[in-house]
């Protein structure tokens, strides 16, 4: 089973429990760009709530790690999922009351993806988000992104939330790369 089979299991429980997530992290930013292998998969849902109903759910094929996570960019707590045959990581965040994680939830959308319909968060809230935790791994990925995506982008949302996140250098290394000038 692949990395993309069991985040399939996690997304067709969340859809069939209507429960209010969207798919983070790479698994959102490999449909945006270039696919690339993960360690994990990452959701943010709205609140814990639905915590038990999501264990109840999936505790045929997942074991729950006890104890509960912390998020400090966003300060938001996570829950920690392993797949049981294959022990691959599921990652679910509760949203937090940050301001962009509050706005990127208000602006997901639904896309079809291999016959499953899946929330994610638009392709500005990637980059933003991604720009944000500046680990190397995700300046590759906005990278691939922006190069995939760039005459769509709309660039006055990346660079206000930029700017509010200091994350402006980050994005012009980016850009430079890529021979284009921030909101090109």
């Amino acid at each position: 089973m692949e990395s993309v089979d069991v985040a399939r299991l996690v997304i067709e429980a969340l859809n069939d429990l209507n429960v209010a997530y969207m798919v983070v992290g790479s698994l959102a930013s490999n449909v945006y760009g270039v696919a690339r292998n993960t360690q994990d998969a990452d959701f943010v849902i709205e609140t814990d709530d639905d915590l038990a109903s999501i264990h109840q759910r999936l505790r045929e094929c997942f074991r729950a790690e006890p104890q509960i996570g912390f998020e400090t960019v966003q300060m938001s707590t996570k829950h920690v999922l392993y797949h049981r045959d294959t022990d691959f990581r599921v990652e679910l965040f509760v949203l937090s009351n940050d301001p962009h994680d509050r706005e990127r939830f208000r602006r997901r959308v639904w896309l079809e993806q291999e016959g499953n319909r899946v929330c994610l968060p638009t392709v500005e809230d990637v980059i933003v988000q991604k720009l944000r935790w500046r680990r190397k791994k995700d300046i590759a990925d906005v990278t691939n992104v922006i190069d995939a995506q760039h005459p769509n982008l709309d660039w006055p949302y990346i660079l206000r939330w930029v700017e509010a996140h200091g994350s402006g250098e980050a994005l012009n290394a980016v850009c430079a790369e890529l021979g284009i000038a921030p909101g090109e």
